[in-house]
Protein backbone atom coordinates (compact mmCIF):
# COMPACT_ATOMS: atom_id res chain seq x y z
CA UNK A 1 0.00 0.00 0.00
CA UNK A 2 1.06 3.44 -1.29
CA UNK A 3 -0.60 6.97 0.27
CA UNK A 4 -0.28 10.27 -1.15
CA UNK A 5 -0.26 12.62 2.20
CA UNK A 6 -1.01 16.74 2.57
CA UNK A 7 0.54 18.08 5.68
CA UNK A 8 0.29 21.64 7.25
CA UNK A 9 0.80 23.70 9.39
CA UNK A 10 -1.32 24.62 12.25
CA UNK A 11 -2.39 27.99 11.11
CA UNK A 12 -2.77 26.31 7.21
CA UNK A 13 -0.91 28.16 5.70
CA UNK A 14 1.78 25.80 4.32
CA UNK A 15 1.56 22.59 2.61
CA UNK A 16 3.44 19.86 2.20
CA UNK A 17 2.78 16.60 -0.28
CA UNK A 18 4.21 13.43 0.12
CA UNK A 19 4.09 9.92 -0.98
CA UNK A 20 4.74 7.21 1.30
CA UNK A 21 4.52 3.34 1.90
CA UNK A 22 4.01 3.22 6.13
CA UNK A 23 2.07 6.85 6.72
CA UNK A 24 1.76 5.88 10.53
CA UNK A 25 6.02 5.98 10.32
CA UNK A 26 6.23 9.09 7.98
CA UNK A 27 4.28 10.84 10.12
CA UNK A 28 6.06 10.11 13.22
CA UNK A 29 9.38 11.39 11.43
CA UNK A 30 7.61 14.57 10.16
CA UNK A 31 6.25 14.99 14.16
CA UNK A 32 9.54 14.69 15.44
CA UNK A 33 11.33 16.46 12.89
CA UNK A 34 13.84 13.41 12.09
CA UNK A 35 14.99 14.68 8.68
CA UNK A 36 15.85 18.05 8.14
CA UNK A 37 14.32 19.92 5.09
CA UNK A 38 10.61 21.67 4.63
CA UNK A 39 8.36 20.09 7.05
CA UNK A 40 11.20 20.49 10.20
CA UNK A 41 11.60 24.30 9.48
CA UNK A 42 8.49 25.29 8.70
CA UNK A 43 6.74 22.75 11.30
CA UNK A 44 4.20 21.05 8.80
CA UNK A 45 2.96 18.19 10.33
CA UNK A 46 -0.82 17.99 10.74
CA UNK A 47 -1.64 15.90 8.28
CA UNK A 48 -5.33 16.91 6.21
CA UNK A 49 -5.83 14.64 3.38
CA UNK A 50 -4.70 11.30 2.25
CA UNK A 51 -5.34 8.56 -0.17
CA UNK A 52 -3.84 5.01 -0.93
CA UNK A 53 -3.03 3.03 -3.74
CA UNK A 54 -1.51 -0.55 -4.37
CA UNK A 55 0.58 1.30 -7.58
CA UNK A 56 3.79 2.97 -6.62
CA UNK A 57 3.85 4.46 -9.90
CA UNK A 58 0.53 5.73 -9.62
CA UNK A 59 1.41 7.22 -6.14
CA UNK A 60 4.40 8.96 -7.67
CA UNK A 61 2.26 10.42 -10.45
CA UNK A 62 -0.25 11.50 -8.37
CA UNK A 63 2.61 13.45 -5.76
CA UNK A 64 3.73 15.25 -8.85
CA UNK A 65 -0.02 15.57 -10.17
CA UNK A 66 -0.60 17.30 -7.05
CA UNK A 67 2.65 19.22 -6.39
CA UNK A 68 1.52 20.73 -9.88
CA UNK A 69 -2.03 22.10 -8.49
CA UNK A 70 -2.23 25.41 -8.14
CA UNK A 71 -3.21 26.66 -4.22
CA UNK A 72 -6.56 27.05 -4.31
CA UNK A 73 -7.11 23.63 -6.27
CA UNK A 74 -5.14 21.76 -3.57
CA UNK A 75 -7.17 24.20 -1.10
CA UNK A 76 -10.63 22.32 -2.42
CA UNK A 77 -9.29 18.41 -2.64
CA UNK A 78 -8.97 19.34 1.15
CA UNK A 79 -11.98 20.80 2.06
CA UNK A 80 -13.76 18.02 -0.16
CA UNK A 81 -13.40 15.44 2.17
CA UNK A 82 -11.78 17.41 5.07
CA UNK A 83 -13.82 20.75 5.70
CA UNK A 84 -12.34 21.83 8.92
CA UNK A 85 -8.70 20.66 8.33
CA UNK A 86 -8.68 18.33 11.31
CA UNK A 87 -5.51 16.51 11.88
CA UNK A 88 -6.77 12.88 10.45
CA UNK A 89 -3.98 11.25 12.83
CA UNK A 90 -4.80 13.03 15.74
CA UNK A 91 -6.30 9.11 17.28
CA UNK A 92 -3.67 7.20 15.96
CA UNK A 93 -1.67 5.46 17.66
Amino acid sequence: MYFVYILSNWSDSVLYIGVTSNLSRRLYEHRNHLADGFTKKYNVHKLVYFENTNDVHAAIAREKQLKGWRREKKNALISKSNPQWIDLSRNWE
